[in-house]
C-alpha cells in the first residue's frame, strides 16, 4: 500500500498530512474533519487542493495538526494535502500551483512592542 506525505505550515500552525489510496475519508487529529472543524469554511477549504486536482474520494488523508488557532490550522493542512500530492504525481504540481495550494502564507503575527499596545497600535497621548 502506497502513502504520500506532505508537511503543511501556516501561521503557527503545522500539520503533518498522509495520503492513501482510498475511498475520500479526511480524518484529523483522530476525528472526523467535520467533528474537528465546525465551520463549513474550513472543511471547503482543505478539500480544494483536491478538488483542484480532481482526486477527490479517491484518497483518504490523515493529518496531524498542532498549534495555532482553526484558521492556521485549516491553512496548514491545506497546504499539506498539496505538497502530498505532488508527492503522488508531479504531474498535478501545475494546477495546484495555479490554484495557490503550493505557496506558503508567510504572513505571521508582528511582535508586541514594549511601550505600546501592541505592534503598532500606541497608548493614547495626553498633552496635559
Amino acid at each position: 500500500m502506497s502513502q504520500h506525505y506532505g508537511t503543511g505550515r501556516r501561521k503557527t500552525s503545522v500539520a503533518r498530512v498522509f495520503l492513501r489510496p482510498g475511498t475520500g475519508k479526511f480524518i484529523v487529529n483522530q476525528r472526523e474533519a467535520s467533528e474537528f472543524f465546525t465551520r463549513d469554511l474550513y472543511l471547503i477549504q482543505i478539500n480544494a487542493p483536491l478538488a483542484a486536482a480532481e482526486k477527490q474520494g479517491k484518497f483518504d488523508v490523515f493529518a496531524t495538526v498542532k498549534g495555532g488557532g482553526t484558521t492556521g490550522q485549516a491553512g496548514a493542512i491545506t497546504h499539506g494535502v498539496a505538497r502530498a500530492l505532488v508527492h503522488y504525481s508531479e504531474d498535478l504540481r501545475s494546477s495546484l500551483r495555479k490554484g495557490g495550494f503550493l505557496t506558503r502564507d508567510a504572513r505571521e503575527v508582528e511582535r508586541q512592542k514594549y511601550g505600546q499596545k501592541g505592534a503598532r497600535a500606541r497608548y493614547q497621548f495626553s498633552k496635559r
